[in-house]
């Protein structure tokens, strides 16, 4: 069975929100973020970072969430949570998923950083206001990209997911999201029910 390894709050929902979404049967193993348990092993062993997610598939052992989702779809769901490769479609499907951590993200993981995860010491509390105006640009790019009702036109993928796990964490960091482009497409990602039997997973975890 495949299992992932994850905590409730973290990327690992973006794993179990593909998983929900393709109807694959897997095992949530909670990882005790606070109290430093992916520094050391058993953990430490399977992501040498010490950072969630992390997807066992038989022998396959499987770090960072779009890699992650972007397997599953391929290996579980052929065409249905990732287009095929090779197509235009997989292109803008990657194009996005790119973004999605490299543009998106970034500026919400440097406000977390200088927040709380860095030792305080390393911590520059400047650093967050030029990470809040990096995220408004980043946010009026994806904006123009949304040509539908997800960002690939009509049909949902694991875009959608990187995507919209992104901006849940905006939203959880109180930043202005006012493009009513924006808060449409957020809402209807959240209403998915993959997402919230995955969020139940992890809770209950």
């Amino acid at each position: 069975m495949i299992q992932v390894y994850g905590h409730a709050r973290t990327r690992s929902l973006r794993v179990c929100w593909a998983l929900e979404e393709i109807g694959a049967e897997y095992r949530f193993i909670d990882v005790d973020l606070p109290s430093g348990a992916a520094r050391r092993e058993p953990f430490i062993s399977l992501n040498p970072g010490g950072k969630v997610p992390v997807l066992l598939d038989g022998d396959l052992v499987l770090t960072e969430s779009p890699a992650i989702v972007t397997y599953l779809g391929d290996q579980y769901a052929p065409g249905k949570l990732v287009p095929a490769v090779g197509t235009l479609l997989r292109a803008r499907y990657e194009q996005w998923s790119y973004f999605a951590v490299t543009e998106l993200e970034q500026p919400l993981w440097t406000m977390a950083k200088h927040r709380f995860a860095l030792p305080e010491a390393r911590r520059v509390p400047a650093m967050i206001d030029c990470a809040v105006w990096e995220f408004g640009r980043t946010l009026k790019i994806l904006e123009k990209g949304l040509q539908g009702p997800y960002i690939l036109g009509d049909a949902f993928s694991a875009a959608d997911i990187l995507l919209g796990h992104t901006l849940l964490w905006a939203q959880a960091f109180k930043l202005e999201m006012s493009s009513p482009t924006l808060l449409d497409y957020l809402q209807r990602l959240s209403l998915r029910p993959a997402l919230a039997r995955a969020m139940a997973r992890e809770a209950a975890a």
